[in-house]
């Protein structure tokens, strides 16, 4: 098979290599999947980097990437063959694994492929694994958020984008943050703050009569905590997925204590099987229905990978990068 490979860390034009590779065969509890498309996160990017704190290179040869989709060709052992054709969609293709989707075929465990309905993309698909689970799981690790007044930050961003429709799906009012009526509008959200040119806690007391927000769907904790303390009501939860502009933020630990908040510092890498299971079940309801919209930017084939790579890295595009294989 074809596979986008790095044998050390180092900018994607340096490192980034496609080369002919041994296809996977499924072991005990596995599927193999012929990648279709193959979605590239700042994770993968951070991680082909080096940028990690006490980033060391785990195994000699690294196939990136944890998101994908594409159609199970063969099973192992204590597998169901009916599975055989089935499409899927992928989640920690690369999570503690050597080798990852940024490959023509990927070896995996059988429930880290998952159903994928005929009405979705497999480049839809490929956006499912970090991004809409990240988003869902902001949102719903405490239950139902019908009634409820959101904060969604950066929600231009691929996580922002599927909380912010999540959200208003799941019955709750939503509003977010971005820094141009552009990435308003790619947002989707029908409130927001530009927050270049307001400042986000006034305006969103404004917005609420005064009263704050029951949660926050986090990008930046670092940057938003005096602004997401003064708006967050009385036991309310702030789920911050990421923290890059201080990545150990002083905490105001009196703060949010007397207010009861209920901080949820996430990774959607370690959702337990139970939470993950209730995801997928949703997120396939959601598809089913036909109401999530989902921002593919599409970047050519695994050749391109490096160019790929760059982009995720710049910043500027809006929507999952992602490369047909």
């Amino acid at each position: 098979m074809k596979a986008i490979t790095y044998r050390n860390f180092g900018p994607a034009e340096d490192v980034l290599e496609l080369i002919d590779m041994p296809d996977p065969e499924a072991g005990p509890g596995e599927v193999v999947v012929q990648v279709k498309a193959t979605g590239i996160n700042p994770s993968d990017v951070k991680l082909r980097g080096g940028a990690r704190p006490g980033a060391v290179m785990q195994y000699p040869i690294v196939i990136p990437h944890s998101d994908g989709a594409g159609v199970i060709v063969s099973v192992g052992p204590d597998v169901d063959p009916s599975r055989i054709g089935e499409r899927v969609w992928i989640w920690n293709g690369q999570w503690q694994r050597a080798f990852g989707t940024g490959a023509e075929f990927i070896a995996l465990p059988t429930e880290q492929a998952v159903n994928l309905p005929e009405s979705t993309s497999f480049a839809e698909g490929a956006c499912f694994g970090i991004p809409a689970m990240t988003a869902w799981y902001s949102l719903y690790s405490g239950g139902p958020i019908a009634g409820k007044t959101i904060l969604v930050t950066g929600g231009a961003g691929t996580v922002g984008r599927y909380a912010c429709q999540m959200a208003a799906l799941g019955g709750a009012r939503v509003i977010t943050t971005v820094s141009s009526q552009e990435k308003a509008a790619h947002s989707g959200a029908g409130e927001f703050v530009n927050y270049r040119t307001q400042n986000v806690a006034e305006t969103v007391f404004d917005m609420t009569n005064g009263t704050g927000v029951d949660r926050i769907v986090e990008v930046d904790f670092g940057a938003n905590q005096d602004a997401s303390l003064a708006l967050i009501r009385p036991g309310g939860t702030i789920a911050s997925y990421s923290s890059a502009s201080n990545m150990r933020p002083e905490l105001d630990f009196y703060g949010f204590m007397f207010k009861n908040i209920h901080l949820h510092m996430l990774i959607v890498y370690q959702l337990d099987a139970v939470a993950r299971r209730r995801g997928e079940a949703q997120l396939r309801e959601w598809l089913e229905q036909g109401v999530l919209n989902h921002a593919v930017v599409p970047a050519g084939e695994l050749a391109d990978a490096a160019t790929a790579h760059r982009m995720v890295e710049a910043g500027e595009k809006m929507g999952t990068v992602v490369l047909e294989v």
